[in-house]
C-alpha cells in the first residue's frame, strides 16, 4: 500500500475517533440531535478511511455509502451486521437535521452511539488487516 493512502486512511480514522468523541460530550449535555450529527459524521469518516486505502471516494455522501457497502461489505471485510450503522445513521442524522418538528430521544442517540462504536471498532480493525496484508 503507499504510504500516502495509509497516512490518508490514519487521518480520517483519528477524524472519525474525533467526532466520536463530540458526539459524546454532546449526549452528555443532554444534546441529542447534536450528538447524533457527530455520530454520524464519526461513521462516515470511518467509512472514508478504508475507502482510502482502495483509493475510492465520493463528494456525495450517499455515494460514500454505496461505495462502501460494495467494496467492504459486499467482500465480507466488513460483516453486514455491523455495516448497518452507516446507512442507519445517516438516515437518523437526516432527519434530526433537516426535518421540521423532528426530535431525537436519549435512547436513540444511545443507541446510534453504540452502533457507530462498534461500527469504527470494525472499520479499525480492517484497515490494520489491509495495512498488514499489503506489507
Amino acid at each position: 500500500m503507499k504510504r500516502e493512502l495509509e497516512q490518508l486512511a490514519r487521518h480520517r480514522l483519528g477524524r472519525a475517533k474525533e467526532a466520536f468523541a463530540e458526539g459524546e460530550h454532546l449526549l452528555a449535555k443532554d444534546a441529542f440531535m447534536g450528538a447524533v450529527n457527530r455520530f454520524y459524521y464519526a461513521a462516515f469518516y470511518a467509512a472514508r478511511a478504508l475507502l482510502a486505502v482502495r483509493e475510492l471516494d465520493s463528494s456525495r455522501h450517499s455515494g460514500v455509502i454505496s461505495l462502501f457497502q460494495k467494496h467492504f461489505v459486499k467482500s465480507g471485510l466488513v460483516t453486514t451486521d455491523k455495516a448497518k450503522a452507516l446507512p442507519r445513521s445517516f438516515e437518523k442524522r437526516q432527519k434530526s437535521d433537516y426535518g421540521d418538528f423532528s426530535t431525537v430521544t436519549r435512547e436513540e442517540a444511545r443507541a446510534v452511539r453504540v452502533d457507530v462504536s462498534s461500527f469504527i471498532e470494525e472499520c479499525e480493525q480492517v484497515l490494520e488487516r489491509l495495512i498488514t496484508e499489503e506489507d
